[in-house]
């Protein structure tokens, strides 16, 4: 059993559905974005700029910014749970697991303001 608690829902199910909430909303984000892209193959900065200047599209990838730190959260830490154990790597994967999962945190939040700046020009 596992009993780490830096999991987003504190339980496997709930992380499950925001692997898979997220993944459709990445997914629905994607085919909007080629949809746009192949419905204007004369696509210049001025009309790309306009659409992100939109407040639906911004909010849309707001959500799906939010939904790719969610992703990659729970499955950096599926993999540090899976993999970077002491049974994997000795006494010291414990603290290798640790640091792996510090590390994702920070860069994921990171990007995270980094990604709201870009969008938002905050």
């Amino acid at each position: 059993m596992v009993t780490q608690v830096t999991n987003l829902g504190r339980n496997g199910v709930y992380d499950w559905v925001v692997q898979r909430l997220s993944a459709v909303v990445l997914g629905v984000y994607s085919v909007l974005l080629l949809g746009y892209l192949l419905m204007n193959p004369d696509l210049d900065y001025q009309q790309w700029r306009e659409l992100f200047n939109a407040t639906w599209m911004r909010i849309a990838s707001l959500l799906a910014l939010l939904s790719l730190c969610a992703h990659a959260w729970v499955g950096m830490w599926t993999i540090a749970t899976d993999y970077l154990t002491p049974r994997m790597l000795g006494p010291k994967g414990k603290f290798i697991g640790f640091l792996f999962q510090a590390a994702c945190g920070l860069l994921i939040f990171i990007y995270l303001v980094w990604g709201i700046q870009i969008l938002w020009g905050v």
